[in-house]
């Protein structure tokens, strides 16, 4: 594999929560920041050293509901 991506959301509680797609990977955390460390830690723990992906992608969703 050479890139995972994970779909990053706002969570309603509050901070942030990844998700890779096709891989069963789930972390969270409080800030950007923390959430990039957080998932660079999951992707580690989930795959044996040398098979790990060479690039993660940070897919960011936001919504946003506007009222008229």
């Amino acid at each position: 594999m050479t890139e995972l991506v994970f779909l990053v959301e706002e969570a309603q509680e509050g901070g942030y929560t990844a998700r890779g797609l096709g891989e069963a990977v789930f972390t969270e955390a409080d800030t950007m920041e923390e959430l990039r460390q957080a998932v660079r830690d999951a992707v580690r723990c989930h795959f044996e050293p040398g098979a790990e992906p060479k690039v993660i992608r940070l897919h960011m969703v936001r919504d946003e509901v506007l009222t008229t």
